[in-house]
């Protein structure tokens, strides 16, 4: 396993707890730097990032008398760099409640917190927003503590400024709404329940239910990490939409999207826009993609059970682990050219990856340019394609089952799994 949960109970500190993972970007190996103490860039000096996170466990410890921590161990062998992604505040699920100030919703309320610190929110509103907006060196936790609001046309949680904004869950149930179309704010189009300018952590014990009629339910326009907790999203946009990379390391999700279940891209960066996700379970139902990246998307480990017009979409399309079941009418899995980050591929090692395709013009695996199956258990049902590849394909291990017949290439389109399909294939290379 690459991510799992540990109790500590007593007074264990946080160096108990594992903070071996990965930097995917600059930005998310300064963000890891702040809070773990490695050397970057940062403005958080080592020693003070060090003591953070330090008080940070051994005051949960006091205050609950166990703490609760994911473990991620990184894949030194995957396309994404994997070293120091995730501090141990970060995986921490059980926030540190000593000295942390209460906040009660109320209707028609904007509460601007402006310090760093721990804030506990609870209570049921209508129009209510919290509304981060503090130092670049700050670090903001916000604790749900069964907070129920519904909003017209606003954000429940708009972050416009930190290192990096906390959301955790505490072991119960939240629910956060927007009913209508959402508001600009200025320049900016705050177009999501949890809206964040600046670096986001998502974590806890506890529930997050998320309700965007009109909009996006969570959105990110730096870096996302998810490492616990249980969210329940429905969206008339995409569920989860971030702007330079999200890291995802644990959590139950159950995603209902009337566009894209997950969405990674950066417009204005054509090396950023990566999805990482090396634990959880998820199940997706989106009207289009069920994940889409704009460079990488990369399974290292989870439970996916997802259905979309496609289902993993990226330039480049890496699975090292997981049991990954995936309904699509139009492509499984496509690798195309989203960006110029590199050729378009798919590349398998791992994991077992069951792929049933719907009617018509459509390929359970598709590359604008080379497949590699390297390990890994690869079954797919299609009537039409199961592989469909422009450059080269390359089957050194692993097993391919197509329409329940096990096969010993890769074959070029028009694949029925023996019979004439077979033998079309076998033509076609």
């Amino acid at each position: 396993m690459i991510c799992s949960f540990a109790a500590c109970s007593g007074n264990n500190s946080d160096t108990s707890g594992s903070s071996t993972a990965a930097s995917q970007t600059e930005a998310s190996q300064t963000d890891s730097a702040s809070d773990t103490g490695t050397s970057s860039d940062s403005s958080t000096s080592s020693s003070e990032a060090d003591s953070d996170d330090a008080s940070q466990a051994s005051a949960a410890s006091a205050v609950s008398g166990e703490t609760v921590s994911a473990e991620y161990t990184p894949n030194t062998n995957g396309k994404l760099e994997t070293t120091d992604l995730f501090s141990k505040r970060d995986l921490l699920q059980t926030p540190d409640l000593s000295g942390a100030k209460t906040i009660t919703a109320s209707d028609n309320k904007t509460e601007t917190i402006t310090e760093e610190g721990t804030y506990i929110i609870s209570g049921t509103a209508s129009n209510f927003t919290v509304r981060v907006e503090a130092d670049s060196n700050a670090k903001v936790q916000l604790v749900l503590d069964g907070l129920s609001v519904t909003n017209d046309s606003t954000p429940v949680i708009y972050v416009v400024s930190a290192d990096k904004c906390f959301v955790t869950t505490n072991g119960n149930e939240s629910t956060l709404s927007v009913t209508g179309k959402f508001e600009t704010d200025g320049d900016t189009n705050t177009d999501a329940v949890i809206f964040a300018k600046d670096d986001l952590v998502l974590n806890g014990t506890g529930t997050l239910n998320i309700t965007s009629s009109q909009g996006n339910g969570i959105a990110a326009k730096d870096d996302l990490k998810i490492t616990g907790g249980t969210y329940k999203i429905t969206s008339g946009g995409d569920s989860i939409e971030v702007k330079d990379s999200l890291s995802i390391c644990g959590g139950t999700f159950g995603i209902n999207s009337s566009k894209d279940g997950i969405q990674c891209k950066n417009s204005d960066d054509e090396s950023k826009g990566s999805v990482l996700i090396a634990g959880g379970t998820f199940t997706i139902t989106a009207a289009n993609d069920a994940i889409q990246a704009a460079t990488v998307c990369q399974i290292d480990g989870g439970t996916f059970n997802i259905t979309g017009a496609e289902g993993i979409e990226a330039t480049y399309v890496q699975i090292n682990d997981g049991e990954l079941t995936i309904s699509a009418s139009g492509d499984g899995i496509n690798a195309g050219q989203k960006t110029n980050y590199s050729t378009p591929t798919v590349e398998f090692n791992g994991g077992t990856t069951k792929i049933t395709m719907g009617q018509g013009d459509t390929d359970a695996v598709d590359a604008n340019g080379d497949i590699y199956v390297n390990g890994g258990t690869i079954d797919i049902t299609a009537t039409v394609s199961s592989f469909d590849y422009d450059g080269n394909a390359e089957y050194n291990g692993g097993t391919i089952i197509i329409n329940g017949s096990q096969v010993d290439s890769i074959p070029q389109s028009m694949m029925g799994g023996g019979g004439m399909g077979g033998r079309m294939d076998n033509m076609n290379r």
